[in-house]
């Protein structure tokens, strides 16, 4: 977001990308050092939500680095397509149907359900990957490939995570030493 752009000059302005209405700013988390804060909260439309969403929500996390300017009529014009919201939209966090970024949970106090603080929110993992200690990129063999989703932009499998890991096209794509038996 362009530094002569404050987030408090664009409260409550519609977003759009090219001609479509996204949502509406609504403003973005407290926190004392700026660069913790990536993020601006929109209230995103119905019709967005429904078919961008895998599960419609009605706020979500908008990155600052997608405001690109604002428009003659006040409105905040960004820089992606809705597709790259979409995939931005995939990495967050659902709470109380509300869709949150990384950066808006981190060093956010965690309290259990009796009220007793058991610390701040350090780092996100992604708990598929660290169940299966998978590294950060994998290779996933193209017959394992099952179909798409047009509207959700999506990749899905013939088998599960589970499955895959120990299959013999994948071992040997992911571990060059491996040898089949």
């Amino acid at each position: 977001m362009s530094e002569e752009i404050r987030i408090q000059e664009l409260l409550q302005r519609d977003v759009y990308v090219g001609e479509t209405l996204v949502g509406t700013i609504t403003g973005e988390r407290f926190h004392p050092r700026d660069e913790c804060v990536q993020s601006v909260r929109i209230q995103v439309t119905d019709d967005i939500a429904g078919e961008y969403m895998r599960k419609p929500a009605e706020y979500a996390p908008l990155s600052k680095e997608l405001v690109h300017s604002v428009r003659p009529d006040g409105s905040v014009k960004l820089t992606k397509s809705i597709r790259e919201l979409q995939r931005r939209w995939r990495n967050t966090v659902r709470i109380n149907e509300k869709l949150y970024a990384p950066d808006e949970l981190l060093d956010r106090a965690v309290l259990d359900n009796d009220g007793l603080d058991i610390g701040n929110v350090i780092e996100m993992k992604n708990t598929v990957r660290d169940r299966y200690d998978l590294p950060e990129t994998i290779i996933v063999p193209v017959a394992q490939l099952g179909r798409t989703t047009a509207r959700l932009d999506e990749v899905i499998l013939r088998c599960s995570t589970k499955r895959l890991v120990t299959l013999p096209t994948y071992l040997k794509l992911n571990h060059p030493d491996y040898e089949d038996e």
